[in-house]
Formats: C-alpha cells, structure tokens, sequence
C-alpha cells in the first residue's frame, strides 16, 4: 500500500521524468533489457496487490478484440452484438473499447467478475512482465500514470541503469 500511496503522491511531478528515463532505456534495446524489465517488474509486483488500486480498471477503458466480445458474450449468455451494444464503444483510434469507466465488470472491492475471460489487454497490462518490455517502451511513461506499478518499475531500473 505504500508504494500505491508515493505513486498518488510522486506520478504527476515524476511525468517528465519518466519520458526520459524510457529515452534513455531506449538506448539498451533488445533481449537484455527485455530480462531487466521482467525482473522489476517482478520485484515491484511482489510488493503491491493489484487489488489495493486498480486504477487501470477505473480509469482506463481496455480494447476488446472480436475473440474477446465472443468469451465474454459467451460467458454473459449473449449474442456477441448485443454484448457489443450494450458493452461496447468505438474510441478515437478506431478500437472497440468497454464503454464506461469504471469498468461494468469491477466490484466495489476491486475484483473482476470475468475475471478468467476478460479482454486480453486486461491480461497484459501493464506490458512489463511478458519480456516484452523493450517492444512497449513507448507505452510505459504514459503507463506510470495510471499504473503504481510501472512507476516503480521505472524508478528503479532509473537507479540501476548506467
């Protein structure tokens, strides 16, 4: 819960920051670093719960691809248009995205209640863990704002990198 609470305290002041530090990750590309950002990634998730914020759920509305309405339909015993209808918007970028915020599917103790068929970019946010992380290097600043977690990555690779 602390380090949930320095980010609410630190992440607008640490904006700018952050888009250097990934300028500056950006110049140690590849599969290193890809081990790296698993590594805190790891490290920083070991000491905060998801379910203590859950902001990505509150403040951000995930794209949800065709595979994805079809699972969730299935599971809500609906037509995947009318799941659509209901569920689902277009945003600016021309993506099918859940259309409240937060989102329909969170309860009041920040539990999912499709939990094990959500979007999958639900299942890969924040985009650290997967070793992946050189490929997302653009989304991890803007990450930071809404993620706790992805803060904290960057500040402490921001400490061990040369």
């Amino acid at each position: 819960m602390k380090l949930i609470q320095d980010w609410k305290n630190r992440r607008q002041q640490k904006k700018k920051s952050h888009k250097k530090i990934v300028q500056r990750l950006r110049k140690h590309k590849g599969k290193r670093l890809n081990e790296f950002g698993a590594k805190v990634h790891e490290e920083v998730f070991s000491e905060i719960d998801c379910l203590d914020c859950a902001n990505c759920c509150t403040s951000i509305p995930p794209v949800v691809n065709k595979t994805d309405a079809a699972r969730i339909a299935k599971l809500l015993c609906m037509k995947v248009g009318a799941f659509e209808e209901q569920y689902l918007t277009r945003d600016e970028d021309g993506d099918q995205v859940m259309n409240a915020t937060p989102c329909p599917f969170l309860l009041e103790n920040n539990h999912c209640t499709i939990y094990e068929h959500r979007p999958k970019a639900c299942r890969q946010y924040p985009l650290t863990d997967d070793f992946q992380f050189a490929g997302n290097l653009n989304w991890h600043a803007i990450n930071a704002q809404y993620c706790p977690g992805v803060f904290h990555i960057l500040e402490r690779m921001n400490q061990r990198i040369p």
